[in-house]
């Protein structure tokens, strides 16, 4: 089973047949399975038990909607508050990094726990977004946008196949994400110590590091897709659409933020 960049779906369940899928082959799938038996040891997501109802298409979308949702109001409900309400952003962003840590290292699909994670998230986001709307006018909603944008262009790719999701691309993906994350540290270090490498500076070479850091986390979808659509094919409950919405949502909230960051570079005078 291919690994996902996302660490919320490097534990999903791998397997045969299934539901109601993302999959470009076939179609709809029916007759869900159980989960495979290298994951029997049935921990909170071992396979649909009895009078359990299998994961569905449907519920990863109605789950990852809401979770979107719920970040989506949350963050403008604070960029609308303006300055007032910008230092809220890091607190909100320790709260969600937290809840993130516990989700996934407890595997939950408590939907409590996953719904504040979108709540904070939009929280700090919003207070971030609201204060660089006074700067640019509508540069919030246009980084919303794109994300949206991106988000259903790499759901259409998958679809139809236009990139597949094999182990040749996930280990290229995983050494270009390990590769961005190298040079963000290199870059903060570098700050640290007054050697600005350029890579968040706004310049040429920042617009362009933005645009691959943004190419990385759109491509880091398509695994995600792949991941979330072999987890409906091992037939696990349905229950666990929250915990792929969640790792759904952690990649959009980077999508997000660099996406916002390119846009503040593209409206610098």
């Amino acid at each position: 089973m291919r690994t996902s960049s996302n660490p919320a779906f490097r534990n999903l369940p791998g397997g045969q047949g299934g539901y109601a899928t993302f999959g470009r082959q076939g179609g709809m799938m029916g007759g869900a399975t159980a989960y495979a038996d290298a994951h029997a040891s049935q921990v909170e997501y071992g396979r649909a038990g009895t009078g359990e109802r299998p994961l569905t298409i449907d519920d990863v979308v109605t789950k990852t909607a809401i979770s979107a949702g719920v970040a989506i109001v949350a963050g403008a409900l604070t960029a609308l508050a303006g300055p007032a309400l910008a230092w809220i952003a890091l607190p909100a962003f320790i709260v969600g990094f937290v809840i993130s840590l516990i989700v996934i290292f407890k595997q939950s699909s408590n939907p409590a726990l996953v719904l504040t994670y979108s709540a904070a998230m939009g929280v700090a986001l919003g207070g971030i977004a609201g204060v660089l709307n006074g700067y640019f006018p509508g540069i919030a909603f246009q980084a919303l946008i794109g994300t949206a944008g991106v988000f259903v262009g790499m759901l259409v790719v998958y679809k139809t196949g236009a990139v597949r999701v094999t182990p040749r691309f996930t280990k290229w993906l995983m050494g270009a994400m390990i590769g961005v994350v190298v040079l963000m540290v290199a870059n903060l270090i570098g700050n640290l110590f007054g050697a600005d490498l350029g890579l968040r500076s706004g310049g040429p070479l920042a617009i362009i590091f933005s645009l691959v850091v943004i190419g990385v986390a759109a491509f880091s979808l398509l695994l995600d897709f792949d991941m979330a659509d072999k987890a409906i094919r091992a037939g696990a409950p349905a229950k666990f659409a929250w915990y792929i919405a969640f790792g759904l949502m952690t990649t959009l909230v980077w999508l997000y933020i660099e996406i916002l960051r390119l846009l503040s570079y593209l409206r610098q005078d």
